[in-house]
């Protein structure tokens, strides 16, 4: 019976409460009520709160649509992580395109100059896929994850005690409001007459005042510790901004190593396809060969890689022609590391400095490099001539 009695109480009271903020907030909207403004602050707080939300979400959910373009296997990805489950894995389109690649080459014929080259195409085609692969699952552990969990986690944290300080400030303006007309109607009857009647509504109201000033007190102080507690997890919005930078970071590097990956692949596989077929491989325009890139294997992606980018120097046409025209040798610094693809070609180191020389019939794209005793062939956009 006890229980039962505290229990109406409490609800009694709770529905008390409610009303009275439903009122109050009501009676501001009306522009019948005054509200206590929170200092400039806080506010700058929760408005720099809610921008890193919004932006955090959108930038979640559109990285998300880069890494998976297709919608059904996101959706479905989506079901397995609430289940709790792994989602299966699948074939990514370059691994498909792969497999169908090798197969017809298989099927035309390994001895055959099409199908070699459709074989060969197709095993790159695969190590893109697994790359990819590999950049997905990089990008989601150090880059979505920590995102999520803002969203998830921290922001929910933060929406919470936001909300109990909205219903502080509601309770402290409610008090303010009630004392408020408690004085007023205390003065009213001390303006009348000294009858009996009139001084016990005097002494009625002035009851009243006192609980009023003790039940402002209350709120005062309840709603000054909820702006305190609220006010200190918004402070920690600084650290999250400094937290996904690094994930930033991270997603950066998976990408470079991506695109550098993909890269070499592709001109390791224009090598294989020119050296297979010299004499009736060809590209359909008449554009020249892509220059030379920094490989995957060189120290590019690193813990620099952010700032190594900002710096890199393109080796501009006129120059190249320089390295072309020039007769006897000269002196070059190198750009990049280079490891060489084989016994023709010298392995490089970023800064050094190599002497060049061009040799008649030899592809456009290269250069005859010696340091020291070794000699072999230089990627010429790795090369900075000196004068």
């Amino acid at each position: 019976m006890n229980i039962m009695d505290f229990n109406v109480k409490k609800l009694a009271a709770d529905a008390g409460t409610f009303l009275s903020r439903a009122v109050q907030f009501t009676e501001e909207k009306l522009g019948q009520a005054e509200k206590t403004e929170l200092d400039a602050h806080l506010e700058n707080l929760l408005s720099k709160a809610e921008c890193t939300k919004i932006w955090t979400e959108k930038i979640m959910k559109q990285t998300e649509v880069l890494l998976q373009p297709n919608p059904n296997a996101r959706i479905e990805e989506f079901v397995y992580e609430k289940l709790d489950r792994k989602a299966p894995s699948r074939i990514n389109n370059p691994e498909l395109l792969g497999q169908y690649m090798i197969d017809a080459g298989t099927e035309f014929g390994p001895g055959t100059a099409y199908g070699n080259a459709l074989i060969k195409c197709g095993e790159t085609q695969k190590r893109i896929g697994t790359a990819d692969r590999e950049l997905i699952q990089t990008s989601a552990l150090n880059f979505l994850t920590p995102l999520r969990n803002f969203i998830e986690g921290d922001y929910k944290t933060i929406s919470k005690e936001r909300k109990l300080l909205q219903n502080k400030r509601l309770d402290l303006d409610a008090a303010k409001t009630r004392l408020k007309k408690a004085k007023a109607a205390e003065t009213r009857a001390s303006q009348l007459n000294s009858a009996r009647l009139e001084g016990d509504n005097i002494m009625i109201w002035a009851e009243e005042v006192t609980k009023s000033e003790q039940e402002l007190r209350i709120t005062q102080s309840e709603f000054d510790r909820q702006a305190e507690i609220t006010r200190l997890l918004l402070e920690g919005i600084s650290s999250t901004h400094a937290h996904h930078l690094r994930c930033l970071n991270d997603f950066v590097e998976a990408q470079m190593t991506y695109y550098a990956q993909c890269y070499q692949y592709m001109l390791d596989l224009q090598k294989q396809l020119g050296r297979c077929f010299p004499s009736n491989y060809h590209c359909n325009n008449n554009q020249t060969s892509v220059a030379p890139m920094p490989s995957a294997s060189s120290n590019v992606i690193g813990s620099s890689a952010l700032t190594s980018t900002s710096g890199l120097v393109i080796v501009s046409p006129s120059n190249l022609v320089d390295l072309k025209e020039c007769s006897g040798s000269r002196k070059a610094r190198v750009l990049y590391d280079y490891d060489a693809a084989n016994s023709s070609e010298l392995s490089l180191l970023a800064d050094e400095v190599i002497t060049v020389f061009s040799v008649v019939g030899m592809d456009s794209d290269w250069l005859m490099g010696e340091r020291g005793n070794q000699k072999g062939r230089v990627p010429i956009t790795y090369l900075e001539l000196l004068n």
